[in-house]
């Protein structure tokens, strides 16, 4: 019987599909979020209005939240996985540590290309904090609630100045008209602060994936159906209601001026993201109960065994539509167009992926992490 059917554990050995199904959804809800911040306009007519309405509750604020909650549920499982294999904890944090580094250069590379990166803020994460992959569960709810308000104000805050300022909520006025000068933008020196303030906005999400990770609940999903279940209708019933408004305001639905609204409409919907994306990563669980051994399934999860890989394809796809000196699709696409341009590239990232996984081939970046994460890194022997 295939792991996943109701009743059934995952033999040990076997990789649980859950979290790969996740993290391949999962890039579905990122492109969807990134397109709209890379349009000049998002349109007026009612097709344009729909898909800023429906990626602005489900996608905006919550895909990165949910791969936030990820890569926590990861951490957990390289310290169970190493812990296994009779690691002590000194080699399991520097393995934790120079993964974190290997994402940081990452990051900064993929920055280059995009200014819309997480992957460095996990890399900081993983170098600041690694102790929280073996602190006591009563640690990570602690920083956990004290990192999230001003984790979700450091989100909130900023979009919501830029727009009373009547600066166009996309980066589409930003994009320089040359490569060069459109790396020359992107290298910021104010890059390494900001990636670190950025840390405090990952933290909540990343301890309790952490604390998921240690019930093993995606892994074992049959276990714990009835907390899969009532996470997904609960807290799917709290992203909607705790999203709405701010949905409302930016779709033009409800005008509101006042500072005041429009600070805690923008930080309620960062908040229930938080609420979603834990919703979201329910319902691939549940989803993970099912027989996943079919075309679909088995594409999704070969992308999401290979997400950082399909994560920076995305930018590089994005670059060639939308720049000036490429395409520059900016100009020409709404909100409408954008959300079947991510859809069109989730699919083109499906079936790359299902090839590879059919020709044995592994993401070149996960290839990269691994290889570079392995063992200690030491200089070549003096001759």
């Amino acid at each position: 019987m295939p792991p996943g059917r109701p009743g059934t554990e995952v033999p040990a050995g076997t990789r649980s599909p859950a979290p790969d199904l996740a993290r391949g959804v999962m890039l579905l809800a990122i492109a969807v979020a990134h397109v709209p911040a890379l349009l000049a306009h998002w349109g007026t007519g009612a097709p344009d209005r729909a898909a800023l309405f429906a990626g602005t509750l489900l996608a905006e604020d919550q895909a990165r939240l949910m791969f936030v909650l990820l890569f926590g549920y990861g951490v957990g499982q390289i310290l169970r996985r190493e812990t296994g294999r009779g690691a002590d904890w000194p080699d399991v944090r520097s393995l934790l540590r120079r993964r974190g580094l290997v994402l940081l250069l990452i990051g900064f590379v993929h920055t280059l290309l995009l200014p819309l990166d997480i992957v460095a803020v996990y890399g900081a994460a993983l170098l600041l904090a690694a102790p929280l992959a073996r602190a006591r569960t009563a640690t990570l709810a602690w920083v956990g609630a004290v990192a999230l308000v001003p984790g979700v104000l450091l989100v909130s805050a900023p979009a919501v100045a830029l727009a009373q300022a009547g600066v166009p909520p996309t980066i589409a006025h930003l994009m320089a008209d040359g490569p060069v000068a459109h790396v020359a933008a992107n290298l910021q020196w104010t890059w390494p602060l900001e990636t670190l303030v950025s840390v405090v906005s990952v933290l909540p999400a990343m301890v309790l994936g952490i604390g998921a990770s240690r019930l093993r609940v995606l892994e074992e999903p049959a276990r714990h159906r009835t907390l899969l279940v009532r996470a997904a209708v609960l807290l799917t019933a709290v992203s909607l209601a705790g999203r709405l408004p701010h949905t409302l305001v930016v779709t033009g639905v409800w005008p509101v001026d006042a500072s005041a609204p429009l600070h805690a409409f923008s930080a309620l919907h960062v908040l229930a993201g938080h609420a979603g994306g834990v919703a979201a990563a329910a319902l691939v669980g549940l989803w993970a109960l099912r027989p996943t051994d079919g075309p679909f399934a088995t594409a999704v999860i070969a992308l999401g065994r290979r997400s950082l890989t399909f994560y920076l394809f995305q930018s590089v796809v994005f670059v060639a539509l939308f720049y000036p000196f490429t395409l520059g699709l900016a100009d020409d696409l709404g909100a409408a167009a954008g959300l079947g341009v991510s859809a069109a590239l989730w699919a083109v990232s499906l079936l790359l992926a299902e090839w590879m996984r059919r020709t044995g081939r592994r993401g070149p970046a996960e290839t990269l992490l691994r290889r570079l994460t392995a063992r200690p890194w030491r200089l070549p022997a003096a001759r």
